[in-house]
């Protein structure tokens, strides 16, 4: 409790700070629709929840995937799942115009709002494909689970575990078909925020497609399926990687866990 306490108490003077307009904290509270959140680091960023600003305020301004992961060089090739509405695309590609990214995210509303947020700041580098990313191609489920950055596609995530979700066909491409496409001949930061799917994924990565990446950093979910960060941890190790997690201050079923290729290591 006091951790968490700690953890939102420090969060505020980050949010004073870098935001310039507050008053679309109002819009969002009082009017309850999308609203564009400024800040001062010259992003614009189109949100439709506090939650949303919250994941701005993680991925934008304390770049949580930098911090528990590499800090991500101009001129590297970036590949994104779960882009969601785009924090983490506007956080690499920001300063870094060198850098070819991959976006991936099959919510037809977040990834309308991705082409947003991406045409709304200008960014040239980035490359948005409407698809989920598992072990396999093809259609598959992805379960709607609570608000729009909870929403889950996983081979993994059975009706028991989704409860009374409400579902939609999405399209999938599976992680190995999407490391032999044309241009992805490596990868040198994977970004992950699959919310469970992340097992699904990178358990059934072939060695091959593994071995083109460099950096992983993701955050898991161990309340989503049968498995837990500490099987992808064993698996990742297995397969060449170093790796470390972090447990989220707030929620001991999330944590960002960061694995380094070995085979790229200086």
């Amino acid at each position: 409790m006091l951790s968490r306490l700690k953890y939102y108490l420090s969060s505020i003077p980050t949010l004073l700070y870098h935001i310039k307009n507050w008053s679309a904290f109002i819009a969002i509270v009082a009017k309850a629709r999308p609203t564009i959140v400024k800040l001062r680091n010259g992003q614009q960023v189109k949100v439709r929840s506090l939650m949303d600003i919250w994941i701005v305020k993680e991925t934008c301004l304390d770049k949580d995937y930098e911090v528990n992961g590499v800090p991500i060089a101009d001129g590297w090739q970036v590949v994104d799942i779960g882009a969601g509405l785009g924090d983490f695309v506007l956080s690499a590609a920001n300063e870094r115009p060198n850098c070819k990214i991959w976006a991936f995210e099959p919510f037809p509303e977040s990834f309308e709002l991705l082409q947003e947020n991406i045409a709304l700041n200008q960014i040239k580098n980035v490359q948005v494909v409407q698809t989920a990313v598992s072990s396999q191609s093809g259609p598959m489920k992805m379960f709607l689970t609570g608000a729009a950055v909870q929403h889950i596609a996983s081979n993994e995530y059975s009706p028991d575990t989704a409860g009374n979700a409400h579902e939609i066909e999405v399209q999938s491409q599976s992680i190995n078909d999407l490391f032999s496409a044309d241009g992805m001949t490596h990868c040198h930061f994977l970004k992950m925020d699959c919310e469970g799917g992340e097992f699904d994924i990178l358990l059934n990565a072939k060695p091959e497609t593994l071995a083109k990446i460099h950096h992983i950093c993701l955050e898991y979910h161990d309340n989503a399926t049968s498995f837990s960060h500490v099987d992808l941890e064993k698996f990742l190790k297995a397969s060449g990687f170093n790796v470390r997690t972090t447990q989220n201050p707030v929620h001991h079923y999330l944590g960002f866990l960061y694995a380094e290729n070995l085979r790229f290591e200086a």
